[in-house]
């Protein structure tokens, strides 16, 4: 009857604990035949494992060391030839490979996004994709130098020119672009922006002086 109690006997708990690492399917098959049990339905006997704390020991994870059950088996005929129709073949280039010279305007910061023919040092991808302003003022000054930064001269970010970009501390870049500002250097007048920036570039200068070194005494 639905709802009523279903009784177990002491040898029937001690025979399940003793076998309680079995796979629950197998354990209640093998139950319900050697006790010639009919009343006790899979979820009863889960629900009384589970009252009782018998657990099989197994997580559901593939523990460290484990070995697949298909190690060392072939595929399938027929499963190979289904996989190998969209598999990859040899030299296969996806329609989103975007080669040597391909240029977009990155939708985060506005800076121009250039690919390059050099090794990806992350992926070891044959090409990697770097920002053009910066990559073409390397190419003809060398590498920028640590707390420093290229500030765009008139404020058109996808004006890659070299000559268009100056080298500056990060002290002040952050000072052209500070939101505290009177007239923010993007968006000043083109005549205005050298006067912005040797402001910046002075200001900064006075702080360098006034600020104590590391190892001065407080």
């Amino acid at each position: 009857m639905k709802g009523a109690r279903i009784h177990y006997e002491p040898e029937e708990l001690a025979w399940i604990e003793a076998r309680k690492e079995w796979p629950r399917k197998d354990l209640h098959a093998a139950f319900c035949r050697f006790w010639k049990r009919d009343d006790v339905s899979f979820d009863n006997f889960k629900a009384l494992c589970t009252r009782k704390g018998w657990k099989t020991g197994r997580t559901g994870r593939i523990e460290p060391g484990s070995v697949p059950p298909n190690k060392g088996k072939p595929m399938p005929e027929h499963v190979r030839e289904k996989c190998m129709k969209t598999a990859f073949k040899k030299g296969n280039v996806p329609h989103t490979f975007r080669g040597h010279g391909h240029e977009r305007i990155d939708s985060k910061d506005g800076y121009v996004v250039m690919i390059v023919d050099e090794v990806n040092p992350w992926s070891g991808a044959r090409t990697r994709p770097v920002h053009k302003h910066r990559y073409l003022w390397e190419q003809k000054h060398g590498p920028i130098p640590p707390g420093h930064a290229l500030k765009c001269l008139d404020g058109d970010q996808t004006n890659c020119d070299p000559s268009n970009w100056e080298l500056v501390s990060r002290g002040v870049l952050s000072r052209l672009n500070s939101r505290w500002a009177t007239v923010r250097f993007n968006e000043a007048p083109d005549e205005l922006k050298p006067t912005l920036l040797a402001t910046a570039k002075l200001k900064q200068a006075a702080h360098e002086i006034r600020k104590p070194s590391k190892g001065a005494n407080t």
